[in-house]
């Protein structure tokens, strides 16, 4: 194989990638943000936690279900953190 051919496959499947990595990037972001909007109780920490997943997008959303989602799951078990 010619370099230059090399070179295009190692860029198309980079950017594959990429895109890839970005839209499931995305759908765990809107997974979590629904999350909240659905499993929270209303309150001043349910507007916090959508205003954190809105305006720090992916981190926002990591720390809320490492933090807060997983706190919940612990406290009412798989089944009441999924309804």
């Amino acid at each position: 194989m010619e370099p230059q051919v090399a070179g295009s496959i190692a860029v198309f499947l980079f950017v594959f990638l990429i895109i890839v990595l970005s839209i499931a990037a995305f759908a765990f972001w809107i997974w979590m943000l629904v999350d909240c909007l659905t499993q929270e109780p209303s309150g001043s920490d349910k507007i916090a936690w959508v205003l954190v997943i809105l305006f720090t997008n992916l981190i926002g959303a990591l720390i809320y279900y490492f933090v807060e989602r997983t706190q919940r799951v612990k406290m009412l078990g798989q089944e009441g953190a999924n309804t």
